[in-house]
């Protein structure tokens, strides 16, 4: 967690940018990013360079090379506000254009995300207030350069517009405990926006699985293949790139791709496990559309051809836990059907986790759930476990403040136990299992209040004549009461 005087600073150079006119906080993050890469370059280039003077050696991958080294960090922040602002646009962006390649080949991550990047800041004042606000925060520790981050990620959600591209942190991290991801999946999220599911699930592996770095070839898999995005906003390719750095991933597969077009057909069963939380209502060009995807869902709905684009994705036995609006779980059209007998009949599915319609407030409203599945192939669908979760631990409403209702550990503790005392629970109780049978007896539907059985208070049963009884005896003290009255005015 930021500290209250960096996350202050950070919210000067914020309003600062607003007030030098960009206004867009996806502009605002991606200039920041650059600054933010920049000083983390000069400090991977002073590391090699203090290796190689205790080893003898020269200096390993630089960063910079020799006729580059007035353009470090170290150096820029030591000029006047005008000669910085000019170095910064005639040779800084310059030099990143060109680095990628420098640093990886073509073909890499970082040649591919910073060739077009572009240096929008509009004074030399504002560059100066920037820079001299990122010099000041200690970044020597990942935790704090990632959490910095996600600060800034933060002012998407507050900003409504561009608030679509991410999914609130808890929910992201419930659903990356659920999987519990291990050192050898290939983890995929083929709608990444700013790298959220990619980012949480590298924190987990850091948290769980610290061995992994002990080892070469899943040291080497952490930074490079273990973790795949896509999408197809170059923008956000750069920013979920800087994520995924600034939380230790040097060489993450991030790549431009909109996943349901023909060109997404090479990666089938190629991942173990897939997280995301896709487009509701996105454009669709139909044309393009993958032909194999059609096949599975003839639909135009974007949230149907990414279920169906996972299930593709995924390696047999592979899992996914993925978010969806609630039409998937009981809509009535043919795709809709088709796609929920696939997962009930074809696959393995494992759960359906409800969350309270206030979820991605202030920007979206709408009801959505998490399907948890895994891919057989050959069915396996026993009994699928139910969650109703009515609380998340922030105020469902537009503000979404904190509060002291939250069932997300609760969901944790009863995930854990999906296969053992859950099966015994009733169905009147906020989780319970269904078996498959009633599921296909039901035409597959999936909403949990089509399975929940409402417990009444029991109300004592009395005869008419009792009841007739006790109407007496009401109208009785009624005109007492009147008669006293009239008494009294009289």
């Amino acid at each position: 967690m930021i500290t209250g005087e960096i996350r202050s600073k950070v919210d000067s150079v914020w309003n600062a940018f607003w007030s030098g006119g960009i206004s867009n906080p996806l502009e605002v993050i991606e200039q920041i990013t650059y600054l933010l890469f920049l000083r983390r370059l000069d400090d991977l280039q002073t590391l090699a360079e203090r290796k190689a003077l205790i080893t003898g050696g020269p200096i390993e991958s630089p960063m910079f090379l020799p006729g580059q080294q007035h353009l470090r960090w170290s150096k820029l922040r030591e000029e006047s506000p005008s000669e910085m602002f000019t170095t910064m646009q005639t040779q800084v962006f310059p030099y990143l254009h060109q680095l990628g390649t420098q640093i990886g080949g073509d073909d890499s991550t970082f040649a591919h995300h910073m060739k077009d990047a572009r240096f929008t800041i509009p004074s030399a004042q504002l560059l100066a207030k920037v820079v001299d606000t990122i010099d000041e925060i200690p970044m020597e520790k990942r935790d704090t350069n990632g959490d910095l981050y996600e600060y800034m990620l933060g002012k998407i959600a507050s900003a409504g517009q561009n608030g679509q591209f991410r999914t609130p942190r808890h929910i992201i991290e419930l659903m990356v405990d659920m999987t519990a991801p291990k050192p050898t999946d290939r983890i995929c999220d083929p709608a990444c926006g700013t790298a959220g599911f990619l980012m949480a699930a590298s924190e987990y592996l850091r948290e769980h699985h610290p061995e992994l770095f002990n080892d070469t070839v899943l040291r080497k898999a952490f930074h490079s293949t273990t973790f795949n995005g896509f999408d197809f906003d170059n923008q956000m390719l750069r920013i979920g790139s800087m994520n995924m750095l600034l939380h230790g991933v040097e060489n993450p597969e991030i790549s431009y791709r909109d996943s349901l077009s023909e060109g997404a057909a090479g990666d089938a069963g190629q991942y173990s496990l897939v997280l995301a939380n896709p487009p509701f209502a996105g454009s669709l060009d139909y044309d393009s559309t993958s032909a194999e995807l059609q096949r599975m869902a003839k639909t135009k709905k974007t949230e149907l051809l990414f279920l169906a684009l996972f299930l593709r994705l995924l390696e047999p036995g592979g899992r996914a836990a993925v978010i969806v609006p609630d039409g998937v779980l009981f809509g009535s059209s043919k795709a809709h059907k088709e796609l929920r007998r696939i997962l009930v009949e074809e696959q393995k599915l494992d759960a359906v986790v409800k969350l309270p319609s206030g979820v991605f407030r202030p920007y979206a409203g709408v009801s959505t759930a998490i399907l948890f599945f895994t891919k057989t192939d050959s069915g396996g669908t026993d009994d699928v476990w139910f969650y109703d979760v009515r609380a998340d631990g922030f105020s469902l409403d537009d503000k979404r403040n904190p509060v002291g209702a939250n069932d997300l550990p609760d969901v944790r503790a009863r995930w854990a136990e999906r296969n053992g005392s859950e099966k015994e629970r009733a169905r009147t109780e906020q989780s319970f299992c269904v078996p498959k049978a009633d599921i296909v007896e039901q035409g597959y539907d999936l909403s949990l209040n089509r399975y929940k059985e409402i417990e009444y208070d029991h109300v004592e049963h009395r005869s008419p004549a009792e009841i007739i009884a006790d109407i007496e005896k009401l109208n009785t003290e009624i005109s007492d009461g009147v008669a006293e009255l009239k008494a009294m005015l009289s």
